[in-house]
């Protein structure tokens, strides 16, 4: 196991909302012992005491599950250094010694490669590890460029780019629901299953983020890295173990699979948009363009939604729904598996038959099944739903991705090919959408979205 961990960015909101609470509970329930620190760098003039501080307040706001003394005993075994990440005098002094590290870069996309660039005129102590917060680069070109820097110096199991949507239990129960259970595996093909929608949305607005996401967009942030991911597990074919190798291969399978999509099919098949004022909840939200530090010129979206097509025997003919947006009127977070219609019901009715829908909720943890079933009435059609309970995860996401880093188990990360045919997919969309294809959109905060030919399917299902 590693034992020392830096984090390169760590003053950052992900480490302040993430991953100083998720190491300080790995400590507390003895998955690290006290051989393991973690050093902190970034460009905030601090001492180590000062760093210290900060991280205290950060696991009082976001760590308060966990019993003081272990917040503050966490807080106290931090080390702190300065540094200027484009300079590679600092980043080597960060990184200096004999054991192995894992640096973990929680930065801007666009500093990646000066990063690992300085990581590697440095030189890694043996068996270190990089590991990559998504997005994996800003375009295809530019995560080519950043796989071939990653191999001049490391070997790909050394490289953990990691998406924590993939430790998430309800996003493992997609795989698990599936592959244990011949009812579903049976039906899990489009000639059973005509839609899969894939859903994000987020009653949260920019909240002080706009130095990172008025450059990325709700495309980049979350479609083709988080949304994507989830598309690889519900279509991928059945791997024949979940070992690195084959849950990646076949992950890969799936991202050649789509079909390309032409400038006709971004211009049917996308769309974007940002967010007007509005209210949520009791929350006065103001435009997207009003928001502090934003540059209206950039046309960035808060929206997105692109429908894909898998040319592949299993999912010909079955369409598939990523969308996010951010300032929407209600928290929505799952994978909606909706069943085609019975071809005949053979008896007279009243009422309607409901289509059958499967949900893995992800925020919270659900899994539900709507049918249809025969009311008190003879031959009148009523709901059922089952829902099944599930229980609280023994490791929440970010401690499980960052346990599998410090043991040295990839196959929760995204490999580099995975990485590149994912951007393949999408690029297409960010192309067409510079040249104006798909239109930019309005829709006010706190509504459901701009709207959809399909808004009133889904507002029934």
């Amino acid at each position: 196991m590693i034992n020392h961990l830096v984090v390169l960015g760590a003053t950052g909101d992900l480490s302040a909302r993430y991953l100083l609470a998720a190491l300080a509970a790995l400590r507390a329930a003895g998955h690290i012992d006290d051989r393991f620190r973690m050093t902190g760098a970034s460009r905030e003039d601090w001492s180590s005491e000062q760093f210290q501080h900060w991280a205290a307040t950060q696991l009082d706001l976001h760590g308060i599950s966990l019993p003081a003394e272990v917040r503050t005993a966490f807080a106290a075994s931090l080390d702190y250094r300065r540094t200027d990440v484009s300079d590679s005098e600092d980043v080597a002094a960060v990184v200096s010694g004999d054991a192995p590290l894992a640096i973990y870069l929680v930065l801007p996309p666009a500093l990646f490669p000066t990063v690992v660039r300085s990581l590697h005129r440095a030189g890694l102590p043996s068996g270190s590890q990089i590991v990559l917060e998504k997005p994996f680069g800003e375009d295809l070109a530019g995560v080519v460029e950043l796989n071939k820097l990653l191999a001049d110096f490391l070997p790909e199991r050394s490289v953990f780019r990691v998406d924590h949507f993939l430790a998430m239990t309800t996003v493992q129960n997609v795989l698990g629901s599936r592959l244990a259970n011949r009812v579903l595996e049976s039906l899990w093909n489009s000639t059973h299953i005509a839609e899969v929608e894939i859903i994000w949305d987020e009653t949260l607005a920019l909240e002080g983020r706009a130095g990172y996401y008025d450059g990325v967009g709700a495309l980049r942030d979350m479609l083709q890295n988080h949304l994507v991911q989830l598309l690889c597990l519900v279509a991928m074919e059945p791997p024949i173990s979940l070992g690195e190798r084959d849950l990646r291969d076949r992950k890969l399978d799936v991202l050649r699979s789509v079909r390309p999509l032409t400038d006709e099919a971004v211009m049917r098949r996308t769309r974007r948009a940002r967010y007007l004022p509005g209210l949520i909840a009791d929350r006065n939200v103001p435009a997207y363009v009003d928001e502090e530090g934003v540059d209206p010129a950039r046309g960035t979206e808060t929206f997105a939604e692109v429908e894909l097509e898998l040319d592949s025997w299993r999912w010909t003919g079955t369409t598939f729904r990523l969308r996010t947006g951010k300032a929407l009127g209600a928290d929505r977070m799952e994978v909606v598996v909706r069943f085609r219609d019975v071809p005949h019901l053979p008896f007279g009715h009243s009422g309607e038959a409901r289509p059958n829908i499967l949900r893995f909720g992800l925020e919270p943890e659900s899994l539900t099944l709507d049918l249809t079933g025969i009311g008190s009435r003879t031959h009148t059609f009523a709901p059922l739903e089952l829902t099944a309970r599930m229980d609280p995860p023994e490791l929440p996401a970010y401690r499980r991705l960052l346990l599998d880093v410090l043991n040295g188990d990839p196959a929760l990360s995204i490999r580099g090919d995975e990485a590149e045919e994912a951007w393949r997919v999408f690029a297409p969309v960010l192309s067409g959408w510079s040249r104006g294809l798909t239109p930019l959109e309005e829709y006010p905060a706190g509504s459901d979205g701009p709207a959809s030919d399909h808004d009133g399917e889904q507002a029934g299902s």
